[in-house]
Order: C-alpha cells, then structure tokens, then sequence
C-alpha cells in the first residue's frame, strides 16, 4: 500500500543546515554573538584553519546570515569585518537549544561550562537568571514535551509516494 509523506528534500531544517550545519559555522556565529567580528578574533577563539574559516565566513555571508563591513587601522591596508545580520541574531534560540541538549547530555561531570543569562541593554530590566528555550503553540500553551509535538503538512508541502 502506498502513502504520501512529505517529501524530505523540501524541508527547510535541511535548507537550514545547509548553510549552518557544518560544525564550524554554528561556532562562528556563537562567537560572533559573544562580540567577536574580525577574522583573528574568530580564528584566536576557534583554533580553526586560517582557509577553512575564510570559507565557512564566506558562506555565512553568502547565505546572509552575516555580513562583511570594511575597516582600515591608521596605516594598514582595508580590511573587512563581520557582521551578524538580522537572520544571524534569530540563530541564538537555536545555539540556546544547543547548549541545552549538550548540557543534559554531553556536559562534564562538574556541569556546565556555560550558563547563559538574561541580560538586556537596559541593565534595570535585566534580571540575571538562566535562559532556556521553551516549545510553545500558537494558543500559548508553553513547555510542550517532545512527543506533544509532530509536524503537519505546510502551504509549501509538496508530497512523495512510498511504500
């Protein structure tokens, strides 16, 4: 008997990880959200190869989630910058989610190496506890457990046969 599933290929977690899947570059947009923005800062923080940084930036650039700013130090050649876009900064939930798997599963026995905090620009408002990521649905029912959520048929669904 044949269904109809969705097809895996239109999927926008694969289109996703397409661009940020390579372990490197959800590390370099971590350290871009830390304040790193030039290429030696990214490569003193990372200890990745000087070529395979410069590509993985210059996918990140491509794709649009960072973007490449000039700037010259009195007497130097130009040199360029990077930049998190817009669609570069609505990464960091995905880093929170990250980090909390691996904290639960992967941390070392002393615990977590990192705790990120709710800090805002306006420090009054900012209240210094931990972040987490919680699943919510449209009605607002909030801290949803994995097996109450399942994937559905969106408006740009296309559909493959299978046995």
């Amino acid at each position: 008997m044949e269904t109809r599933r969705i097809d895996p290929v239109n999927c926008s977690v694969a289109r996703a990880l397409s661009v940020v899947g390579e372990r490197w570059s959800l590390l370099i947009v971590r350290e871009a959200l830390d304040g790193a923005r030039r290429f030696g800062e990214f490569h003193s923080r990372l200890g990745i190869a000087r070529n395979l940084l410069a590509t993985r930036l210059e996918t990140l650039v491509t794709a649009g989630v960072m973007r490449r700013v000039p700037y010259r130090e009195p007497g130097d050649r130009q040199r360029f910058a990077y930049e998190l876009t817009e669609q570069g900064r609505a990464l960091r939930p995905t880093l929170v989610a990250l980090l909390e798997w691996g904290d639960t599963y992967l941390a070392d026995s002393q615990g977590p190496s990192v705790i990120v905090r709710h800090r805002s620009v306006d420090d009054a408002s900012s209240c210094g506890e931990p972040v987490k990521v919680v699943l919510e649905c449209a009605a607002g029912h909030s801290h949803l457990a994995p097996e109450d959520v399942c994937r559905t048929p969106g408006p740009g669904a296309r559909f493959v046969e299978s046995s």
